[in-house]
């Protein structure tokens, strides 16, 4: 199958419909114009219990269009890339946008803000999307963990996935511009049972290289690990006291940071960071870095999704905090400048200060490592956070035993500063490179 597909042909007849979409925009009176399609093929294979269960094809995707009468905005999209579609879809964009509300701020992005160099960042690596070969290596992962121990009861399922893709965005300042993709996974989840209590956990691998994923066996095996070390799980006590977030979970804690300083929420007037651009909300020794061109990261893009050049920004300078996340849409209603972040955030760096998890248990000393957290409230206007939770508990700096059913709270505006610690073991299967995260002390709810 992936023979038969030529990702750059396709690129190119892509470039080619959205520059036929701003042309009918034009002629039909719109203002401006701004157009982008997503198109993918991939596979997805599941099995559980030894058995296939799932075998799934996709080539889907879809010109979205929007056009600008004034200050008027009008959106439609279409899968169909024939002329007379493309001719329809411009033509009911006119239409609503005629029969909008006008917002001041809408438009595109100013045009000196745009992509101009689009680089080559080694995103795109197609792998085998021939069924077989995606079943064998989730029945090899499955069968890894099942036999790894007669305590594993069940495997709620292996899965293998590969995609390639492509995006084309394109708007009437007359950039049209694009590159293809690539994302390759292989996953598992396993049950195990002691003493009538059942536990689960998982192990995961993800890569814009197929070859880089890991091994069926490493994946069986070792989400089986995971779930053997949650049996005999204890409930805490109620109590206050020093917390580490290893680091699978430590791209989520730091990624609240991103809703709180992106545009939408700084207008709206919804968040515990508003107007504490240049304040130190972090200790002073903690920086984070974005770095959107880094070769083959998962997070990579050249421009954002107005077209804006993506470049290296300093988010946390020495704790302080150095730039808010603004569309142009955002800026324009902050009277900020955009910062290239329509889409979402590029690949973080956040600076770690000890070599490794057990170390910083070691300097923990004793208190708890959460490994999971489970449902969500977190209030991006007030900080507040509170997260159900399961872990181990650590005395002088030692794993004693699992625990579950806790919640951990706290206020993200105290959490943050009072961050003593993060160890170099970022999880690389994240667009946030963080490390495990020690905190001075949280609030632990248990019986």
């Amino acid at each position: 199958m992936a023979a038969d597909y030529d990702i750059f042909d396709e690129l190119a007849r892509v470039k080619e419909s959205v520059a036929k979409a701003l042309d009918s925009a034009k002629k039909h009176g719109a203002t401006s114009a701004e157009v982008s399609m997503s198109k993918q093929t991939g596979l997805s294979v599941s099995t559980r219990s030894r058995e296939v269960e799932t075998i799934e094809f996709n080539h889907d995707g879809a010109l979205g269009i929007s056009v600008y009468c004034g200050h008027r905005k009008g959106s439609s999209s279409t899968s169909d890339l024939s002329e007379s579609a493309i001719e329809s879809a411009v033509t009911a964009a006119i239409s609503i946008a005629k029969h909008t509300s006008e917002d001041p701020f809408n438009g595109l992005a100013d045009s000196e803000l745009m992509a101009t160099e689009i680089p080559d960042l080694d995103l795109y690596h197609p792998g085998s999307l021939e069924p077989q070969y995606a079943i064998d290596l989730a029945l090899e992962t499955e069968a890894a963990a099942l036999d790894y121990s007669d305590a594993i009861t069940y495997c709620d399922g292996a899965s293998y996935n590969s995609h390639q893709g492509l995006r084309v965005y394109g708007n009437s300042h007359g950039l049209i511009a694009g590159y293809p993709s690539s994302r390759h996974s292989l996953s598992c989840v396993t049950i195990a049972e002691h003493e009538g209590e059942m536990e689960r956990d998982y192990e995961y691998s993800v890569s814009r290289y197929p070859d880089r994923i890991d091994a069926p066996k490493y994946i069986g095996e070792q989400a089986s690990k995971n779930t053997l070390a949650r049996l005999g799980a204890k409930k805490l006590d109620t109590m206050t006291v020093p917390v580490v977030i290893s680091s699978q979970l430590s791209a989520g804690f730091i990624g609240h940071l991103v809703s709180a300083i992106g545009g939408g929420s700084l207008y709206r007037k919804a968040s515990f960071l508003l107007d504490k651009k240049g304040e130190q909300i972090f200790p002073d020794w903690l920086s984070i870095e974005e770095k959107p061109h880094l070769k083959g990261y998962l997070a990579s893009t050249p421009f954002d999704h107005e077209g804006l050049a993506t470049k290296d920004l300093t988010v946390i300078d020495q704790g302080t905090l150095a730039s808010y996340l603004i569309t142009s849409y955002a800026g324009r209603k902050l009277n900020m400048a955009p910062t290239g972040h329509a889409g979402g955030t590029h690949t973080w760096f956040v600076n770690h200060t000890v070599e490794s998890q057990a170390a910083l248990l070691k300097q923990m000393g004793t208190g708890l490592l959460v490994t999971d957290l489970m449902g969500s409230s977190v209030n991006i206007i007030t900080g507040d956070y509170s997260r159900g939770a399961a872990g181990y508990w650590v005395e002088n700096g030692v794993i004693q035993y699992p625990v579950h059913e806790i919640t951990i709270a706290g206020n993200l505006q105290d959490l943050y500063k009072n961050i003593v610690a993060i160890s170099d073991d970022a999880d690389l299967r994240k667009s946030t490179l963080c490390g495990s995260i020690l905190l001075e002390e949280m609030k632990v709810a248990g019986n």
